[in-house]
């Protein structure tokens, strides 16, 4: 009879596998992910019809010219700054919420469009148009 009692073997566990089938996946997702970053998109934008808007709709016209100086519906703001255009705007608004028409010189600062878009924004303004011009239809090509 065989009384020893019978010596056990400590339970191992293999991590040898479990890390190769780890790395085989970061490197199959390594792979399918594109690591460049694309800095453009390719866009199809919309085209639109060029319809004005019915005049008999009360609204505010912002129009900024080349050297950035604001007009609001024909009158000219002395002085230029975001303070006496917020003013001007929240007086001919008088607390409704008026379509935004935005018509700005192709040659304005950047500067002076972000502000009246500023401006609008922090009054509420919700209906904004900027304005443009149709571009002349192009002559037909002339054949030799």
């Amino acid at each position: 009879m065989n009384l020893r009692p019978r010596r056990r073997e400590d339970p191992e566990l293999n991590l040898v596998p479990m890390i190769d089938v780890v790395l085989v996946l970061l490197i199959f997702f390594m792979i399918a992910t594109s690591l460049r970053r694309e800095s453009a998109l390719e866009l199809r934008l919309p085209e639109a019809s060029g319809l004005p808007m019915p005049g008999d709709v009360a609204q505010l016209e912002v129009s900024i010219d080349a050297e950035g100086r604001y007009s609001v519906n024909g009158q000219m703001l002395q002085p230029v700054d975001t303070a006496t255009l917020k003013a001007h705007l929240i007086t001919l608004a008088g607390g409704r919420s008026l379509p935004l028409i935005l018509r700005a010189d192709g040659r304005t600062p950047h500067q002076a469009v972000v502000t009246v878009l500023d401006v609008a924004g922090q009054l509420g303004l919700q209906q904004l148009t900027i304005s443009t011009v149709s571009a002349p239809p192009a002559a037909p090509a002339m054949e030799p």
